[in-house]
């Protein structure tokens, strides 16, 4: 293909993307005693037998790094509430751990108030073009039903919202 025909494809790709609603998730590891995370939207639900998830992380990514070291993640979906958290996460440095509040759980950390927290071991590692796709067989499990997750959908936060609700507010 043509460099312009690659570019305009690459632009319109991205904007695909961008309409896709996605959880917004911090990956989680540790260094020594140190958390250490990035937000990610790139997870799904993989297998039922065994319990598989996939998560994709930028091959340059510290955190997958220690990932492919430990051999273990966190998956902590964010809570509604939480959009800072997936701003400081989402950056770079030793101290964006700093502030936020954690708890150490099946020896990984667990961002408190998190909506949804798994625990994963790696099954597999594949290339996947600039990122890495991790398949983690799940440990652990711990889910808040009164916390709706953080989701990200035409490069904004939101969460979502049921159809039920929105019949309801409509007949106010």
């Amino acid at each position: 293909m043509m460099q312009e025909n690659l570019d305009r494809l690459g632009t319109e790709f991205k904007e695909a993307m961008a309409h896709l609603c996605a959880p917004v998730t911090v990956i989680t590891a540790m260094d020594g005693d140190r958390p250490h995370g990035t937000t990610v939207s790139a997870i799904m639900s993989l297998s039922m037998e065994p319990h598989l998830l996939a998560v994709a992380l930028a091959n340059t990514s510290e955190c997958l790094g220690l990932i492919e070291g430990t051999k273990r993640f966190g998956v902590n979906v964010l809570a509604s509430e939480q959009t800072d958290i997936a701003f400081r996460l989402a950056g770079k440095g030793a101290a964006k751990f700093d502030g936020v509040e954690w708890v150490r759980r099946d020896g990984l950390p667990h961002v408190s108030g998190a909506s949804i927290w798994i625990a994963c071991d790696v099954a597999e590692i594949v290339s996947g073009g600039d990122h890495r796709i991790l398949l983690g067989r799940v440990r652990a499990v711990e889910t808040s039903t009164d916390q709706d997750p953080l989701t990200y959908h035409r490069r904004g936060f939101g969460t979502h919202v049921p159809h039920s609700a929105l019949q309801t507010a409509g007949a106010r």
